[in-house]
């Protein structure tokens, strides 16, 4: 697919399940590829997991709970395919994708090449992945883990999907975690503060259990929620200074 779009030089966007993104109501110029197929996990001699970029968080952390293999359960909860967490450096706070990942196998935007980049050509920062070319494919991630029990990997998988549960609003749909914390703070905080908990557009509306969180409460257009975005955006900044950076990638036309 990859060498038919470069061939008609049709643009292409790697969306995986769609977490963490709003396509704008007029939607996608080009083509959108999803990995869903590509799920495939397995054990590699070290103590390493290999994992395909269309793997889900449930899948993974399934799997090595089934073996008792440690180091993945902050995934747990997460939401979306290995190749979201990556390209997003996804985390929980005090881990980060980062922390495990040993290994990515990449192909180029044009299908043409395939890579192995080691952790040391990887540069991660704070919920991104940057170096690679726009519109490279990542394949599949080398993890690294440990040997646990069952027992034990369950046991924090549990308490990490509680926490979750109860933090966050998981009753209704969402994009996922709208801004980026700015440092020495939390992006929930700051809405929250001012005044836009349970705020409303249309059918989108900020959460009243995590403010850094736009629920669809029935009916919401992509429209609802980037106002409601700008809005959360432009208030915070009015008060505090402080400009907050959209961890929600933004698709489509006009973005």
């Amino acid at each position: 697919m990859l060498r038919i779009c470069a061939l008609h030089r049709l643009p292409h966007a790697v969306i995986g399940r769609g977490f963490n993104s709003i396509v704008r109501d007029d939607g996608l110029a080009g083509v959108a590829l999803r990995l869903s197929r590509f799920r495939g996990l397995g054990v590699r001699p070290g103590g390493f997991v290999r994992s395909e970029s269309g793997a889900s968080h449930q899948q993974i952390t399934r799997f090595c709970q089934t073996l008792g293999l440690a180091g993945l359960e902050f995934g747990a909860g997460i939401p979306g395919t290995v190749g979201g967490w990556i390209t997003m450096n996804a985390g929980i706070g005090h881990r980060e994708v980062k922390d495990v990942v040993c290994e990515l196998e990449v192909m180029s935007p044009t299908g043409r090449r395939i890579r192995h980049l080691g952790r040391q050509l990887l540069r991660f920062s704070y919920r991104a992945l940057r170096g690679l070319a726009p519109g490279s494919v990542i394949l599949s991630a080398l993890f690294k883990v440990r040997i646990s029990t069952r027992a034990e990997v369950k046991a924090e998988v549990d308490r990490l999907l509680a926490e979750r549960a109860s933090r966050q609003p998981l009753d209704l749909p969402s994009c996922g975690s709208v801004f980026k914390n700015p440092p020495g703070g939390f992006a929930g905080q700051l809405i929250e503060a001012a005044g836009l908990k349970g705020e409303r557009i249309g059918g989108a509306q900020i959460s009243t259990t995590h403010a850094n969180f736009i629920v669809n409460s029935g009916g919401a257009t992509a429209s609802d929620v980037i106002s409601l975005i700008a809005k959360a955006r432009a208030l915070v900044h009015c008060r505090t200074g402080i400009v907050l950076e959209p961890e929600v990638k933004i698709l489509g036309r006009g973005a």
